[in-house]
């Protein structure tokens, strides 16, 4: 699961990369962006909803031998798993062609910004793209039922066929067909994402039947408990819309800049916070109310989260030129492109330990049966963003919407922070401090170095060309990684020990977590 993770993280750079590469920072790819913002939101809210909070756990209650499926005993199972791939299909069938019908109303309302002729051609794509979520939805209910029976390798491969099929949209669709091989992109990679399920899940013994039974019971379960999760994602969701509204009525490419940028930083953030707090979950639900064990628990998950958090924010702030360079910057991604792309990067950056620590104070309220606090902190910290946002923007452009983003961020962070001290307790607040201070001092130390180091390589260099950035970057990035972990350990953190230990043993290796919440860090 780790490293396909990480591979398919890795693509979605690859991917970013091949679009700024073909298109640059301009109206397409931002035609390409909000287009695509409609077909996610509904696969976000249905399928993310349906399956985090109910399928999962509720199939696996009805399976009775999750090590020998051939004994033919999991029928109950197959039938809801069958019932719900029948409603989710039609249901999203249905969606999707009203969303085909009334595509030219709703493109207008989130890019009122753009131009006749560029929402035009947003309504295209967007039209293509809503064959996506079908398939998305396939998918997600046959992932549910390789986690329920941990079979994680053909589920965590998914992912990666999904990046491979955009990519091949970008290189080889977009040449015969314009900017519409990217939207057939998208849909090959979610036909990819359900084929490469299907023969898994058909070894483990489900067969497909038409069948329909509006009164399942297991069914009506699910879509009950799907409503909590699903307004919580809405959150989300809401927030991309606005900024998406916003972004239209900006310079050309201010969209492109936007998710281009958000995507390079999520990038930390989707290895270090949600993983650590999905794997963090079932410790916190176990001492949820254990005041000392809880503490101990969140602590010690919240440290290791700055441990790799707080060195990313200063290695992406400081080599920030060189990263977008050697991902996005050649072909149609021209200088100006990449001077906004690290402007708006860089003020993404200074709240990445604020963003990777809420998914695991979350799952504190959660383990304590209160889904409510941080759905109505959630509300208000994106009220705050969406003001904002249209303050800032109009003063700085895109990179107003990411520094609205980043202090919305640290706002919601400190509401829950706050709220948690409360009702909780301190949570080891004092290690947590002392050790966020040892990792500051030792990111300073790295991100001298690293300015340093990129100095020092210049005369060997040629910074005209690919090659030569490339070697600035990783010889700069190796020397502040090094001077970190020395810091660090001079410093006495515990953190960098269970690091090495980490590293000696592979543990991320024997151990398999049940990844129920991916969709955070969908993004890549």
């Amino acid at each position: 699961m780790a490293v396909s993770s990480l591979i398919s993280r890795l693509l979605g750079v690859f991917r970013d990369g091949i679009l700024a590469n073909q298109f640059g920072a301009g109206q397409k790819l931002d035609i390409y962006y909000a287009a695509f913002r409609i077909p996610d939101l509904l696969f976000n809210l249905i399928v993310l909803g349906a399956l985090s909070a109910g399928f999962i756990p509720i199939f696996s209650g009805l399976v009775k031998d999750f090590t020998n499926p051939e004994k033919n005993d999991n029928q109950e199972a197959w039938r809801l798993a069958n019932n719900v791939i029948n409603l989710l299909s039609l249901f999203l069938a249905v969606i999707s062609l009203f969303g085909i019908i009334f595509a030219p109303a709703l493109i207008s309302l989130i890019t009122p910004g753009f131009s006749a002729e560029a929402q035009a051609a947003t309504v295209s794509l967007t039209r293509i793209m809503f064959l996506s979520p079908l398939f998305l939805g396939i998918s997600g209910v046959l992932g549910g039922m390789l986690q329920s029976f941990r079979r994680f390798f053909i589920y965590s491969l998914a992912p990666i066929f999904y990046n491979l099929g955009i990519i091949a949209g970008a290189l080889w669709f977009s040449k015969w067909w314009g900017i519409s091989g990217l939207a057939w992109g998208v849909v090959l990679g979610a036909f990819l994402h359900m084929l490469i399920q299907m023969p898994a899940v058909y070894s483990l013994g489900f067969r497909y039947s038409l069948k329909i039974n509006f009164r399942d019971k297991p069914t009506i379960r699910i879509g009950k408990m799907m409503v909590p999760r699903t307004l919580s994602l809405a959150i989300t969701q809401i927030d991309l819309l606005v900024t998406t509204i916003i972004a239209s009525g900006l310079m050309a490419g201010s969209l492109t800049v936007f998710n281009l940028a958000n995507n390079l930083q999520s990038f930390p953030v989707g290895i270090f916070g949600v993983s650590f707090a999905i794997a963090a979950f079932p410790a916190l639900s176990q001492y949820a109310f254990n005041k000392e064990k809880l503490e101990a628990n969140f602590s010690s998950t919240l440290r290791q989260i700055f441990f790799f958090v707080i060195p990313s924010t200063v290695f992406l702030i400081t080599l920030r030129a060189q990263i977008i360079r050697v991902i996005l910057g050649s072909g149609a991604f021209n200088w100006q492109n990449t001077i906004l792309t690290m402007n708006t990067l860089a003020l993404f950056s200074i709240s990445l330990f604020a963003q990777a620590s809420i998914p695991l104070m979350v799952r504190v309220f959660y383990a304590r049966h209160n889904s409510r606090t941080p759905f109505y902190l959630g509300i208000f910290t994106v009220a705050v963003d969406i003001i904002l946002c249209l303050t800032l923007s109009k003063r700085m452009g895109v990179t107003g919407l990411a520094l609205s983003y980043s202090i919305s961020n640290i706002l919601n962070f400190l509401l829950l922070w706050t709220w948690l001290y409360i009702k909780v307790g301190n949570l080891g607040i004092a290690k947590i401090v002392n050790s966020a201070i040892k990792f500051g001092l030792a990111s300073i130390g790295a991100g001298l170095t690293i300015q340093l180091m990129k100095i020092a390589v210049l005369p060997i260099i040629d910074m005209t060309r690919f090659s030569g950035v490339f070697i600035q970057l990783i010889v700069a990035a190796s020397a502040g990684g090094v001077v970190y972990l020395v810091l660090c350990y001079l410093l006495g953190s515990e953190e960098v020990v269970t690091f090495i230990n980490i590293i000696r043993h592979r543990l991320p290796f024997k151990t398999h977590h049940n990844l129920d919440d991916s969709g955070e860090a969908r993004g890549l």
